[in-house]
């Protein structure tokens, strides 16, 4: 005679609910456990990143009408963490509208991303590397993107400061009347290098005139500024917590004020809000707008709380000019591997390729560069060497930009990280790198575009 089957008892599960409790959801859930996920807006594109403790494959699926992508994500539950992701979009959000998570089937994920304009979407995996365990990205790039030299231009002439300087300078053809509006074709005229022009002023003598005119040139000068690491990468961070990410924007926000106020001068950032961009699209960036000068801003970081003071560091040809410029160099180009690019990605390897390229006036241009803003830095804060130092750094090999990269101070020292924080100091620094600009142009005017801005 065949026993029946003893009936769990009450006590039993009690026992396992028990269980449960003490091991808690993340324990027991079938699939990955997640870490973390967030959400990096900017009007470059849109980064969501779903951070779990092993590699998660995905699968994603364009959909034209309404503008959405669908994503399904293997080897995972609808855990709590993944419903976070709905209010971690922000209304002024320029690509993402909205995100809906669903259960899918048992052990796949379904993530709708609603979007407000068609745009291309990629999607890839990183492994574990500095605070981070296995990441699945989403990257949503808009399909109609801006020329960013048009837009600077654009920008320009909608200050009431350029459309005075722009009617000063055709003066002589102001009482004329206008058949057809044309700003920009009044903009790009008025601000055209004269063949006629006579040379410009010794350095010296237009050094001593003030701000005004130190360009030498009448066009308009750009000058690309880029904020270091952003998104998912924060940079180096203060014994106070203070993030380097944050601390090289402000800067670089007050900088580019102080630039656009000057005559005939524009400030282009790589990036203006909490964004990553990889190495080597910062210099296509700065190619992309015909930079004049490319300037790299950085809060520099140590084993110990001991060093201080700025540095400013160019591109070598030849080895680092120390080992802590080495160090230092290394530590910085790492930078992708924390922020995550797209090694898949097609055009990544035709852009690093830029980084392969430099020249030997590209170096001593950005030398004297350097020179120029170590100078100035010393005048409101200790420098850490008196020279400009070289290394192998990769968002400085732009091959027909002078570059820099200027490390503000040791934010890993808790009086500089003190200092940084400080609106007042970080305005004294952007005054402080301006006139280091100023004078690089005084004695090195810029020269004449094919193509006259």
């Amino acid at each position: 005679m065949t026993r029946a089957a003893p009936r769990t008892s009450r006590r039993q599960f009690l026992q396992w609910g028990s269980l449960a409790l003490l091991l808690g959801v993340k324990q027991i859930a079938r699939g990955a456990e997640i870490v973390a996920v967030r959400v990096w807006p900017s009007k470059d594109y849109t980064r969501v990143t779903i951070e779990s403790d092993r590699e998660l494959k995905a699968r994603q699926f364009l959909l034209p009408d309404p503008p959405r992508v669908a994503i399904d994500v293997d080897g995972i539950e609808l855990l709590p963490a993944l419903r976070e992701l709905v209010a971690k979009v922000k209304p002024d959000d320029p690509t993402i509208a909205g995100i809906r998570v669903g259960q899918n089937a048992p052990g796949v994920l379904r993530l709708v991303i609603d979007l407000k304009q068609a745009a291309q979407p990629q999607v890839f995996t990183l492994t574990p590397v500095a605070p981070y365990q296995h990441r699945l990205v989403f990257d949503l790039f808009p399909r109609a993107v801006q020329d960013p030299l048009e837009a600077l231009i654009a920008e320009r002439l909608n200050d009431p400061r350029a459309g005075a300087a722009a009617a000063a300078s055709s003066s002589h053809t102001a009482k004329a009347p206008a058949p057809v509006a044309d700003p920009l074709g009044e903009w790009m005229a008025a601000t055209r290098v004269r063949k006629d022009a006579a040379a410009p002023e010794s350095a010296d003598k237009t050094h001593n005139t003030g701000h005004a005119n130190q360009t030498g040139t009448d066009r308009l000068v750009i000058v690309a500024l880029d904020p270091g690491h952003g998104g998912e990468d924060p940079g180096a961070i203060g014994p106070g917590g203070t993030r380097e990410k944050d601390v090289v924007l402000q800067i670089a926000l007050q900088l580019r004020e102080r630039i656009n106020q000057q005559p005939n001068m524009r400030a282009f950032l790589t990036r203006d809000a909490d964004f990553f961009v990889p190495l080597h699209v910062r210099v296509e960036k700065a190619r992309r707008v015909q930079a004049d000068l490319f300037i790299s801003i950085h809060a520099d970081a140590f084993f110990t709380d001991r060093p201080q003071g700025a540095s400013v560091f160019a591109l070598s040809d030849r080895g680092a000019s120390s080992s802590a410029a080495r160090w230092l160099a290394n530590k910085e180009n790492s930078a992708d591997l924390v922020g995550g690019v797209n090694v898949k990605a097609k055009d990544t390897q035709v852009l690093k390729a830029l980084l392969d390229m430099s020249t030997t006036a590209q170096i001593s241009d950005s030398l004297k560069l350097g020179g120029a803003m170590l100078g100035e830095m010393g005048n409101v804060g200790k420098l850490h060497k008196p020279r400009v130092e070289q290394a192998s750094f990769a968002v400085l090999k732009a091959p027909d930009i002078p570059s820099v990269l200027v490390e503000t101070a040791f934010i890993s020292n808790p009086d500089e990280e003190a200092r940084l924080r400080n609106p007042a100091y970080q305005a004294q620094l952007s005054e402080a790198l301006l006139r280091g600009i100023l004078r690089y142009f005084a004695k090195n005017p810029p020269l004449a575009r094919n193509r006259p801005l």
